[in-house]
């Protein structure tokens, strides 16, 4: 009897690849449907590898109850190219089947959107250009198409957003990304080198640099069978906790921003100026670039900087909650917040939202209590959870995780300092088992990141796959942002945050 799927632990060690289990596609197609319709499950990567003889169809999926991840995969012959696809059954597939098909060019029939998510450079139809993307269209004489970027009207990176409109009303948005796909998940295939690695980790998504870091690292860890002291994984969580605060506060400055409220916006930007100087103290980077490595640390936390980062916490947590309560009270701000950009918990479901996006619409998704990783499998996380879906629910959710990330801070310092501080130096060249499949997740302040990773012989890394949270949250944007005048966008559009450079990779 074929074994239905393997459960794994994530960041608890790798799986040897001839332990994967391998269904027929009806097969496959019946288990992943069957384990999607439990809300507590969701699909954390879905993607193709394989030799020139096959391809791997591998599919992750979070039981966020269970704290476990299974683990199925199905084996496609080369000349196969079309499958059964799942999305009209599980729409959060929509979005891997689509990376799939651009990458490999299986065609998934059924599938109700299959276009490009990125048009990579490695794509499998190399007639098919950005020029060409196959826009939505519906015809009437009262509706106008409005179309934006790529180039975008701050210094940031292009996207195109089309929308179609009766008069100021969005009818539809589609986004298209994908304008500099960097080709990053190629510089870890084959690779030995542990600090180019790294660097390129913490480049994946640049306010997320600790996030992508810290997955990256795991992930070599978990290859390697070592476990770092505990005092390392205090620290990493610290670091993480920082990065979720200051990117916390400097959203809430660009929300106020957007809606012409200079104090708030003036304010919270200077919060953020001192959270993230805390962090350059540490590391001498003011986004924890460098901070994170795999195997040990260049920057062990010390007595010094510990209480630099607890001076800092008290005093700016107590100005950014002051500032909160007065922006979260102004009727003229309330006004451009509450009921815009709604994402009720159905349509969050359907497109597989993460992390924040997913938690303002009243879903418990947070790997850090669903799928402890570091210290936290230690220090039980309470995810923040707000109900309405709208962008006052996304500020007022970030507003209520700075507080709780203040929190957590002082806790895990206070056990910090209780414990033993070894100070293990980095490794860069660590062996990683043969043949064997890996996977990491972080809880980065957008959601889950995910990385995994396939070794050959010798523990070369054959396959390495990314995933930022964007990837799923791009569709709740593109939700939200319907029925709604086109001049909320913006502020829509801020309440996510989402990366570009993190989806197109």
């Amino acid at each position: 009897m074929i074994k239905q799927y393997t459960d794994i632990f994530n960041n608890s060690g790798p799986v040897p690849v001839t332990e994967i289990p391998v269904l027929h596609y009806q097969q496959f197609c019946s288990l992943v449907t069957g384990l999607l319709k439990d809300e507590t499950r969701h699909c954390m990567a879905y993607y193709a590898t394989g030799t020139s003889e096959n391809i791997q169809l591998i599919c992750c999926i979070g039981d966020d109850s269970g704290k476990k991840i299974s683990l199925v995969s199905h084996l496609l012959p080369r000349h196969v190219r079309s499958l059964e696809s799942l999305t009209p059954g599980c729409p959060q597939l929509h979005i891997f089947e689509r990376e799939i098909h651009e990458r490999t060019g299986i065609s998934f029939i059924g599938h109700p959107w299959l276009k490009p998510v990125r048009f990579s450079h490695d794509r499998y139809d190399r007639t098919r250009a950005m020029n060409d993307y196959p826009f939505y269209e519906i015809e009437g004489e009262e509706l106008h198409e409005v179309g934006v970027g790529p180039v975008h009207a701050g210094i940031i990176e292009p996207g195109h957003f089309r929308f179609i409109c009766n008069g100021e009303k969005v009818l539809h948005l589609e986004i298209h990304l994908g304008y500099q796909h960097r080709g990053i998940e190629k510089l870890f295939r084959g690779k030995r080198n542990g600090l180019e690695m790294s660097l390129a980790s913490e480049s994946i998504a640049g306010d997320t640099s600790v996030g992508h870091a810290l997955a990256h690292s795991q992930l070599a860890e978990s290859l390697a069978g070592i476990e770092i002291p505990e005092s390392i994984q205090i620290e990493r969580c610290i670091a993480l906790e920082l990065e979720r605060i200051a990117v916390h506060i400097g959203d809430t400055a660009a929300l106020c921003g957007d809606v012409a409220y200079q104090l708030g916006q003036v304010v919270c930007e200077a919060l953020r100026t001192t959270v993230i100087n805390t962090t350059q103290l540490w590391c001498g980077n003011r986004f924890g670039k460098g901070l994170v490595r795999p195997g040990g640390t260049n920057y062990p936390l010390t007595d010094k900087v510990a209480e630099a980062i607890l001076k800092v916490l008290d005093d700016s947590g107590k100005r950014y909650q002051e500032i909160t309560d007065r922006i979260y009270s102004l009727p003229s701000l309330l006004g451009r917040f509450e009921d815009i950009g709604t994402v009720t918990r159905n349509q969050a479901m359907s497109a597989g939202a993460v992390g924040m996006a997913a938690r303002s619409c009243g879903i418990e998704r947070d790997t850090r209590a669903s799928h402890p990783f570091q210290y936290y499998r230690k220090y039980a996380i309470k995810p923040v959870i707000y109900l309405t879906g709208d962008v006052l629910s996304r500020g007022l959710l970030r507003a209520a995780e700075v507080r709780a990330s203040v929190s957590i801070i002082k806790d895990l310092i206070s056990v910090w300092s209780n414990v033993s501080r070894d100070c293990h130096r980095p490794v860069y060249n660590l062996p990683l088992k043969s043949d064997s499949f890996a996977l990491s997740v972080v809880e980065g302040w957008r959601g889950e990141i995910l990385h995994s990773a396939l070794t050959g012989t010798g523990g070369i890394l054959e396959h390495y796959y990314i995933k930022d949270p964007s990837l799923h949250n791009w569709m709740a944007l593109a939700l939200a942002v319907r029925n709604q005048e086109i001049s909320d966008f913006p502020v829509c559009n801020k309440s996510f945050n989402l990366s570009y450079c993190g989806n197109d990779l």
